[in-house]
């Protein structure tokens, strides 16, 4: 789709394809450094509820002035059943989803939690499809394709889970950041349970996504929504961390490594990147954004190499290259799908008005909920 986009749109002399090209690469280094100074973050003793509460506040107030000003005539009324809704796609794309997420990662490692997100449009699919909202014709290439997609990206991330595997390549640390993860780690960790974790975060990302997909057709502001979960959110760590996170030092900051993870959290992945996938989904499309995921797995796994010496285990690598075959051949089937009844209702334009109109409602098909694959997690929290 991205050859879709306007080559007259030039920015200093730079085609606008080039430049979807461009910033969906900076999109996937923005998103790879999230992985890595969230795992800084972790090895340096930040709280795992009290990391998400700054991080999603310094979103909200990113967020709410854009949402006010640019969404003024298409935000309708506020009413009890929006709140309901925005409620649950917190409790749903917020807080299960940042908090899987933070506690898969402390128990795995920065790329294997990259890795396991390219399952993310997979499992949206099978929850679509079990759900009815997404239509499975198995008797066409695209529909097999799109199962055998999803069954891939099961098969990688049980593998992952099930099978560490020997050492392939494990760095030396630098910087002496190996040590400093022994001591924020504070003990052993379980590897399947991370990989459990991460399984929770997946699902809980690919279900506010299906969920999310209603509440857009009757609240048309997409930056609005985001605002109220993002609210919603906050609210819930809130009252979570109320209960469980006691000690009140471990609000305060400590260091100016602290501060710059969650100012990095909040304004790059939570701001920044927000902003440009939304631009790059609107000029270049969902399944555009979603091909370049991988790409992020491969920065990760070089960055969490050289800064914190990840070590690279046979089951990660196999299970990883599983759940991106996997990712592509949805995408593929997606695009197929699309061609496909873009050359039906071609054909069904030339036919006899009467034989047309049996045709035209044979071809309709629910809305994918896959046709926004890969918001951010925080805001929407890729992460």
């Amino acid at each position: 789709m991205a050859d879709a986009a306007g080559e007259g749109r030039r920015v200093c002399g730079m085609p606008e394809k080039a430049q979807l090209h461009v910033a969906m690469l900076a999109l996937q280094f923005g998103y790879a450094g999230f992985h890595v100074v969230s795992r800084l973050a972790l090895n340096m003793g930040i709280s795992k509820l009290v990391f998400p509460v700054y991080r999603n506040i310094i979103a909200l107030c990113l967020l709410v002035p854009f949402a006010y000003f640019l969404e003024k005539k298409d935000r309708p009324q506020l009413t009890i059943n929006f709140v309901v809704q925005f409620f649950l796609l917190a409790l749903c794309g917020i807080t299960a989803n940042q908090g899987f997420y933070l506690l898969g990662l402390d128990n795995t490692s920065p790329t294997f939690a990259s890795a396991i997100q390219n399952s993310v449009p997979a499992i949206t699919f099978a929850m679509a499809a079990a759900l009815r909202i997404e239509k499975v014709r198995l008797d066409h290439r695209d529909g097999v394709a799109k199962v055998v997609g999803t069954l891939a990206c099961v098969a990688g991330a049980s593998v992952i889970t099930l099978y560490k595997g020997p050492t392939i390549f494990g760095p030396e640390a630098s910087l002496g950041l190996e040590a400093a993860a022994k001591v924020g780690a504070g003990g052993e960790k379980n590897w399947t349970l991370g990989c459990v974790y991460l399984i929770g975060h997946c699902l809980s990302w690919s279900g506010w996504l299906v969920l999310q997909a209603p509440v857009l057709k009757k609240y048309p502001a997409r930056l609005s929504v985001t605002s109220y979960t993002c609210f919603f959110g906050v609210i819930q760590f809130l009252i979570i961390a109320a209960f469980m996170e006691r000690d009140a030092d471990a609000w305060k900051f400590h260091s100016g490594s602290e501060i710059f993870t969650i100012l990095y959290a909040g304004f790059i992945a939570s701001g920044v990147a927000f902003a440009v996938q939304i631009w790059c989904i609107d000029r270049g499309g969902p399944v555009f954004v979603a091909v370049y995921q991988p790409v992020q797995t491969l920065v990760v796994a070089i960055m969490a190499s050289l800064t914190l010496g990840e070590k690279f285990y046979l089951g990660g690598i196999i299970g990883a290259v599983l759940i991106i075959a996997g990712l592509y051949l949805v995408l593929w089937g997606k695009s197929e799908e699309r061609a496909r009844l873009a050359r039906d209702r071609a054909a069904a334009a030339v036919m006899p008005p009467d034989a047309a109109v049996i045709r035209s409602a044979k071809l309709q098909a629910p809305p994918s909920s896959t046709t926004q694959p890969l918001l951010l997690p925080s805001s929407t929290e890729n992460v």
